[in-house]
């Protein structure tokens, strides 16, 4: 499998993040601030410099305000 922050599949998940955020009308700042994280954090997340895992798509989530299990099926559904 490719470990590539570039693939496709990446991508989405990125995509997902961003668009909850944004979405739900939260700042990188704040979502920062929820995960004990620089807002450098989430702008590199965001812009695909940094890849996290599933500990921290969990984390994640929660900072953003939604059920990881939920946003996994999203992303599950986007990737098919």
């Amino acid at each position: 499998m490719m470990k590539s922050l570039h693939s496709d599949g990446y991508t989405e998940l990125v995509l997902l993040l961003k668009g909850i955020r944004l979405d739900n009308r939260l700042t990188q700042k704040f979502v920062a601030e929820r995960l004990g994280k620089p807002q450098s954090y989430i702008a590199k997340v965001e812009g695909s410099e940094r890849r996290i895992d599933i500990a921290e798509f969990i984390a994640y989530t929660r900072a953003l305000g939604v059920d990881p299990i939920e946003a996994f099926k999203e992303y599950v559904n986007r990737v098919k």
